[in-house]
């Protein structure tokens, strides 16, 4: 199995600051020598590393680390896709094969920003690269991402953490009708990652779960869904085999080939991991 969103971070309270005194479990270091417990534990062969920081100096990190961790299989980093430079960066990382595509923190930016023309640029250089790239959005973002997806074709593009819907609150119809949309574009794919911790950490429930996922594998369907732990997130509120066993259950009724798929082949695929 190859789990698609890992974070590793070495804890800066400055550059951190996005992890809250809500978040004390995420408040030190997290590196492969913490996450290859989880993964033999859970009979997982290898991770793909995401980005946590908007900086160059996170993408060098990750590629150090991968140097040194063979289950790194491959790295979304991040990199400036409005740069008047970016060309000549993405041919000097293009000797990285370990650099399976990269990822901007969307979320945090205000509407408008996937539409900007130099972003879109960006990403429309991407493809001559082979290189993918992951959406991070919350779910009101989703109509700014059905636009951008318009503008941008046969780009590769994955969806994180399932469009975070609001699974606090438990109002997921526009997410869903949203995502409906989305799965209509044949070159995006959805991880099943994140979802935990958009709910109520202390409270969260199976059904909440199951509901968002019955979405999801009814529209894009086990051959363009993959699996994901968000981990070390994920700890705000559970654990890593709890989460993957929860996946487990609601697949046991799949087929062996569909199973394969969400845990292995469709990330062997789209991050073209070797």
């Amino acid at each position: 199995m190859i789990d698609t969103h890992v974070h590793f971070w070495q804890f800066d309270p400055i550059r951190d600051s996005w992890i809250n005194d809500e978040m004390a479990i995420l408040r030190q270091d997290y590196l492969p020598s913490d996450l290859i417990k989880e993964l033999k534990a859970n009979q997982i062969q290898g991770c793909i590393a995401v980005q946590a920081d908007q900086s160059i100096t996170e993408t060098d990190f990750l590629l150090s680390l991968a140097q040194h961790n063979s289950f790194i299989k491959g790295i979304v980093g991040w990199i400036d896709l409005k740069s008047p430079n970016l060309t000549e960066q993405l041919t000097t990382y293009a000797k990285q094969p370990i650099i399976k595509g990269w990822r901007h923190v969307v979320q945090a930016e205000p509407t408008g920003f996937l539409l900007q023309q130099d972003f879109i640029d960006g990403i429309k250089s991407l493809k001559q690269y082979h290189y993918t790239y992951d959406i991070l959005i919350k779910h009101h973002q989703l109509p700014e991402v059905i636009e951008f997806l318009n503008k941008v074709e046969d780009q590769p593009f994955i969806i994180d953490h399932c469009a975070k819907p609001d699974l606090k609150n438990k109002e997921i119809k526009d997410w869903a009708r949203n995502i409906r949309i989305i799965a209509q574009q044949k070159n995006v794919c959805c991880k099943l990652s994140g979802l935990l911790t958009e709910c109520d950490w202390a409270n969260w429930d199976e059904k909440t779960i199951f509901n968002c996922l019955d979405v999801i594998f009814e529209r894009f369907g086990p051959d363009r869904i993959l699996f994901g732990s968000d981990w070390p997130v994920l700890l705000l509120a559970s654990n890593y085999t709890h989460w993957i066993n929860l996946l487990k259950k609601y697949t046991k009724d799949f087929t062996v080939a569909q199973q394969q798929a969400i845990f292995t082949d469709n990330a062997v695929k789209f991050y073209n991991i070797n």
